[in-house]
């Protein structure tokens, strides 16, 4: 067995508070001694299990595996989170390193035969054994987690699916390496300030800073993840607005970093690995353990909406088109955005990039994200400034309930660097689990560009949207109270874990809590009441486009999961262009919200065949809002049973019994194709 020195930070659970990780004492070899030392603990763990001469029982095998791999997970909360936040050179090796190593770890438990045996027999006898109900669906759950994972393979099936699971690790490494390279090398470069005209001064200071940062003159436009970037809707100059997107849908489709070739062999690897576990393809493998199902209820979803949401981006288009054409412009997709927000100012009066300075980032997370959560909940959170965080920028909060008692901690990552991945997500470093004695230490990210020196940050009203989504799920993680790991927090299936945080998403614009934190940087003026019913009023504009460019990433996603190991695919770009003309959503005007080659969710994260959460979510999200809203809203008798039936659960019932616990019923899609305006309001 592989040891780890007993020096090692990571030897031990940590001392500080809720066992925050000592980053200051942690070094990317003691991650990599640890994830290794831990991955042959785990093993032996296991192997005790599986040998045992006892008869199999829910304690000695269901329970011992949740306790098994304490060490491993250390290691790998710290080290998975800095992949994404912390990125080094030594960091990607050590990352291409582990990444086959851990998928073989995986796999030689779930494909151990002996284990899988012991964990059939409990499962056979699950309702003869007196266990309680989270107990009952810890068996249920393993069992189904082994059988999909190749449990009933043969030893030549079993053999196979592991070559498959390591290439796939591998793979997905590199994908997610060269996006991170291949956007920090496409950030656009301006050597004249004038370029930037329609910018405001903190986006300039900005955009000198990150030029600053990386030893480069002048002024740098870097880029988050997905394919519209902010800046397009504010720069006069045509000509940047045309490189900043080129610069964007082009990235890692070329040269050393090229995404193509790597998506086209995970998609087929993963065709291969569903053959072999009984599927037809990838997308039915992934709804064996999802909400949604099957595939077939997913198509149908979908393709209800795609030629309402087409008509309405025409439509959007159409106004569009009349605007730019009063400057000569015949309008582009790098125009969209800059004319849809002179739309949206003559039409409701709002001009969203005006909107900056009533939005700054801690105004908006103290009197808006935080005290949103307490009026709700009646949960508070105290800033920790002597607790530190795994970079300067890392900022740490002490978590407590109703009564006073200390609940977890909340670490907020909100600015864009080098090495930090595109996006914004919430994970974890520590789970909450009744039996293991732990309690949450969560963290949400960002990328929000970072002000000069000494001045505020102003945050956009999409900005402030992402801020209040991806504290639902910190507040997922951070409301956990289960028994068992294996259901702590957002560990419930693809297709619900964005449902709580799109809920959160109501209250940025709830008139008590928006009157709260929208305040003017530098007058402390509220918001002007007008302005807020402007914003409410131009809700549906630009729903066409957002929903069009939604679809068509999913169905791209789609497309490349329901292939066979035998399909032909020569060009990556051909086929994304065929798969989305086959699915009627090819608009050259409105282009996916993540094209191939910068499709991390499904190429270098969770979601693969499974981007349809999102809208599959909101439908549960936007039947929850109509819920809230006609008991009376912002009430803690409503927060106490959100939280009580449906957040605090996780993943210990089922998911969409714990929705029908709060609505009494099942879902509504009704409330959703309003929102997005893809039916009448009145129907």
């Amino acid at each position: 067995m592989s040891a780890v020195d007993t020096t090692n930070p990571l030897f031990e659970p940590s001392p500080l508070p809720f066992g925050l990780p000592p980053f200051a004492d942690i070094t990317l070899e003691h991650c990599r001694e640890a994830i290794l030392a831990g991955m042959a603990e785990q093993r032996a763990e296991v192997a005790a299990i599986a040998g045992s001469a006892e008869p199999a029982t829910f304690e000695n095998t269901v329970v011992a595996l949740e306790r098994s791999g304490r060490l491993l997970a250390r290691g790998e909360h710290v080290f998975h989170n800095l992949t994404s936040s912390l990125s080094t050179p030594r960091l990607r090796e050590i990352e291409r390193e582990l990444a086959p190593l851990e998928a073989a770890h995986s796999d030689a438990i779930r494909l151990d035969p002996a284990l899988f045996a012991r964990i059939d027999a409990v499962h056979a006898g699950r309702h003869d054994l007196g266990l309680d109900a989270e107990s009952v669906r810890l068996v249920e759950r393993y069992h189904l987690d082994f059988v999909l994972a190749g449990a009933r393979l043969d030893e030549a099936g079993r053999a196979r699916l592991t070559e498959l699971n390591q290439e796939l690790s591998a793979l997905s490494t590199t994908f997610g390496q060269n996006l991170q390279q291949a956007t920090e090398a496409a950030a656009v470069r301006v050597s004249d300030a004038a370029e930037l005209d329609g910018l405001d001064d903190e986006e300039i200071a900005a955009a000198a800073g990150a030029a600053a940062d990386r030893g480069v003159e002048g002024y740098l436009l870097t880029l988050v993840l997905p394919t519209g970037q902010p800046a397009l809707a504010k720069l006069r100059d045509r000509a940047l607005r045309r490189r900043l997107f080129e610069a964007s849908i082009s990235r890692a489709s070329s040269g050393e970093h090229d995404n193509g070739p790597v998506a086209v062999r995970m998609a087929r690897l993963r065709a291969a690995r569903a053959r072999l576990l009984g599927f037809a393809t990838h997308a039915e493998l992934v709804m064996a353990d999802q909400t949604a199902g099957s595939t077939g209820t997913v198509d149908a979803m979908l393709a209800g909406m795609v030629g309402p949401a087409l008509a309405n981006a025409r439509a959007e288009a159409g106004a569009l088109a009349e605007v730019a054409a009063r400057g000569g412009v015949e309008l582009a997709p790098w125009d969209w955005a800059y004319y849809s927000e002179q739309v949206r100012a003559e039409r409701y009066a709002v001009d969203t990039a005006a909107l900056r300075p009533w939005f700054e980032l801690d105004r908006v997370l103290v009197d808006g994200v935080f005290a949103a959560a307490e009026r709700l909940y009646g949960y508070r959170f105290t800033a920790q400034p002597e607790l530190a965080g795994y970079h300067p920028d890392v900022r740490v909060w002490q978590v407590f309930d109703p009564d006073g008692a200390a609940v977890g901690l909340y670490l907020g990552d909100f600015y864009a660097r080098e090495g930090k991945r595109g996006g914004a997500w919430m994970s974890s470093f520590v789970t909450q689990s009744e039996l293991l004695g732990t309690r949450p230490v969560v963290v949400n990210n960002l990328n929000i560009s970072k002000p000069a020196a000494g001045q505020p940050t102003l945050l956009t009203l999409d900005e402030v949207n992402t801020l209040f989504h991806e504290f639902g799920h910190a507040l997922h993680g951070l409301f956990s109270a289960v028994t068992y790991p294996r259901f702590s927090g957002t560990s419930v299936p693809r297709d619900f874990v964005e449902y709580p945080s799109q809920v959160n998403e109501m209250w940025a614009l709830w008139p008590e809590i928006l009157g709260s934190y929208a305040r003017h940087v530098e007058t402390g003026e509220p918001l002007p009441s007008s302005v807020a019913e402007a914003i409410d009023a131009a809700k549906l504009w630009g729903e066409g486009f957002g929903t069009l460019e939604y679809l068509a990433a999913t169905l791209l996603d789609q497309a490349w999961h329901r292939i066979t190991p035998e399909t032909s695919i020569d060009d990556p770009v051909a086929f994304e262009q065929r798969a989305l003309e086959e699915a009627g959503v090819a608009y050259d005007l409105v282009p996916p919200r993540y094209r191939t080659t910068y499709f991390q969710h499904v190429f270098a994260g969770g979601y693969a065949a499974g981007y349809y959460s999102y809208i599959w979510s909101e439908v549960l999200d936007a039947d929850t809002v109509e819920w809230f809203k006609d008991n009376s809203g912002l009430r803690r008798e409503n927060g106490d049973a959100f939280r009580g039936k449906l957040l605090s659960v996780g993943g210990s019932v089922d998911p969409m019994a714990a929705f029908r616990a709060v609505r009494g019923r099942d879902a509504d899609p009704g409330p959703l194709l309003r929102r997005r305006g893809l039916v009448a309001a009145g129907s």
